[in-house]
């Protein structure tokens, strides 16, 4: 059955939005010529060529309701995405879950080494808040110290890493919903929310709705990784299957079954949703929260 024009649409802002992240990836991480050219070289095999680009994704599609210069945006979008791939590549490492698939291809340990793999880590993070510091990506000092700030907490003991931890503690033992949204939140929902943050500083202050909505689509990705981490295959995925059930650790899943599961990501999805009814007045140019809802949709009903 063809494509809604509705969906077709949206199909061809995605693409468009991945093809120019993708560009603008390729132009801020140091070219393989530059020395230390094998470092480089595997920075760009872990951040280029792969990946569905959910939190640039998000980055754009809050900038765009309020206004941003797309320029600012594609910073802002590879900072995020830079941190999300260092999180990656770290996560990967033996010390961490382990694993020798990601996004497709060979983790970045698996191609070249674990210490490579580490130092790429340790680059694409630095280089993330290089990107965020050297250019002007909003109109006052304080608002760029807030984008730093927010993509700081949200990739250290209070968000990504922080979850890191819970979850490597967690193996072999039994969360309830209140421990797996503690853990997810920090883990994922982190920098979800912060990529969505991040896209509308670049046109001035936040707005709380876009804030909540941020951590509802945040925790809701996290649940739904869960359930097809139980249903989706390898070669689907793009990563080992079922690994976190072999590893024994809590899930959405494992705690409550599939189906209570992804009962609960769309009752995040609708919470997400109506977040939004306050911003479909905010039009600074003319644009609404369709993308927003559209990407929202995109992450609860997802089969990848």
């Amino acid at each position: 059955m063809p494509a809604s024009p509705t969906e077709a649409d949206f199909a061809a802002w995605m693409g468009s939005i991945q093809t120019r992240v993708e560009g603008a990836l390729a132009r801020s991480l140091p070219g393989p010529q530059h020395a230390p050219a094998r470092l480089h070289q595997a920075m760009r095999y872990a951040a280029l060529e792969g990946g569905k680009r959910v939190r640039p994704l998000l980055t754009f599609a809050a900038g765009e309701l309020v206004g941003a210069d797309p320029a600012r945006l594609d910073i802002a979008a590879c900072a995020v995405e830079m941190i999300h791939a260092y999180s990656l590549v770290h996560d990967d490492l033996p010390c961490m879950d382990d694993d020798v698939l990601r996004r497709g291809k060979p983790t970045v340990h698996v191609e070249y080494d674990e210490a490579t793999a580490l130092l790429v880590g340790d680059a694409l993070q630095a280089l993330a808040f290089q990107l965020l510091a050297e250019n002007t990506l909003a109109d006052t000092a304080v608002i760029q110290l807030e984008m730093l700030r927010t993509l700081a907490i949200a990739s250290g003991s209070r968000g990504m890493a922080g979850g890191q931890a819970i979850d490597l503690e967690a193996t072999g033992k039994t969360f309830s919903q209140p421990e797996l949204e503690f853990m997810h939140v920090r883990k994922t929902g982190a920098l979800i929310s912060a990529a969505v943050k991040l896209g509308a500083l670049c046109a001035g202050p936040c707005p709380a709705a876009l804030e909540q909505y941020g951590r509802r689509v945040g925790l809701a990705f996290q649940i739904v990784d869960d359930v097809l981490d139980m249903e989706a295959s390898t070669a689907t995925l793009g990563k080992t299957a079922g690994k976190d059930s072999k590893q024994g650790k809590p899930t959405y899943v494992s705690a409550m079954g599939v189906a209570r599961a992804r009962q609960i990501a769309e009752e995040l999805r609708r919470d997400a949703h109506a977040a939004l009814d306050t911003l479909d007045t905010f039009d600074k140019l003319g644009q609404r929260t369709q993308r927003l809802r559209q990407l929202a949709d995109f992450i609860v009903l997802r089969r990848f």
